[in-house]
């Protein structure tokens, strides 16, 4: 009996993760942090790059790759360092591409936000020719 009541609330704790991931503009399901102060995530561009290859269906598509350097941003009430990606994907799906937000927690990636626009507003963009050259 216990171990059903448990395994129903890991289902539960799946599914709203999951439903947490796209992210309405208004709320991003942020967890808590136990540091006072962010640190920088030094290697961002590995972990989106990493998260990016699961996400895309068809990697093949990807084209006009750009990403933004990592600033500090007020997420659901919590400090988070953001970085920026838009892309172009032929293939369709959720990952058809379009402006993200990779929302960056004690330095480790921790979740894409689809509905980017406000968190990106201001991104300063740069040629991310890996995310293009990304394979499985």
């Amino acid at each position: 009996m216990i171990w059903r009541r448990a395994a129903a609330a890991g289902l539960v704790l799946v599914v709203a993760g999951c439903a947490g991931l796209g992210g309405g503009e208004d709320s991003y399901n942020i967890a808590g942090s136990s540091l006072a102060v962010q640190p920088y995530p030094t290697d961002y561009r590995g972990d989106l790059l990493a998260f990016m290859r699961t996400y895309i269906n068809d990697l093949r598509g990807v084209r006009d790759a750009m990403v933004a350097d990592p600033v500090e941003r007020d997420v659901s009430g919590k400090r988070r360092y953001v970085a920026c990606v838009r892309y172009t994907a032929t293939g369709g799906g959720d990952a058809g591409g379009g402006e993200r937000a990779a929302i960056y927690r004690d330095g480790r990636f921790e979740r894409l936000v689809e509905k980017a626009r406000e968190l990106c507003a201001g991104a300063s963009y740069a040629p991310f020719p890996e995310m293009e050259k990304l394979t499985r």
